[in-house]
């Protein structure tokens, strides 16, 4: 009977071999997008309910993998949300542009959320407008 042996130092070769690819195999299972946005609240401070007001949230992708944002909602259909669906780059900065239309809404103190949804680690965030309304003047 022949026995088929390796060689011990054929086996530690291949060893370091079977753990280098499965190492390198990790990093990649690792390599994610990452959204950091500059701020998640704007505060658009004391305006009239005549006046539609408009900001922008800008994120910078701290990630290695581009980043794609899939979907950018309200919490009510006085703020619309708009953005790009072309992925930004690992270290490129993107926006999204939040407009609220209060005309019709009862004046006063609000706070309305847009949530974000993308490919990043961090899939969902949430960003936030507030401000306080006053009734639009009726004499003009």
């Amino acid at each position: 009977m022949t026995m088929n042996i390796i060689p011990m130092n054929m086996f530690r070769k291949l060893s370091l071999l079977a753990a280098g690819i499965v190492l390198a195999g990790m990093n990649v299972a690792n390599a994610q997008a990452v959204i950091k946005f500059e701020s998640t609240t704007y505060d658009f401070g004391k305006f009239s309910e005549d006046k539609v007001q408009t900001c922008v949230f800008t994120f910078k992708n701290v990630g290695d993998q581009p980043l794609v944002i899939h979907q950018a909602f309200a919490s009510c259909g006085c703020t619309v949300p708009t953005f790009s669906k072309e992925p930004v780059a690992p270290g490129k900065t993107g926006q999204i542009k939040v407009e609220y239309n209060g005309k019709n809404k009862l004046p006063g103190h609000f706070k309305k959320n847009v949530s974000v949804r993308s490919n990043a680690s961090n899939a969902l965030v949430r960003l936030y407008v507030q401000g306080e309304m006053t009734e639009a003047d009726k004499g003009k």
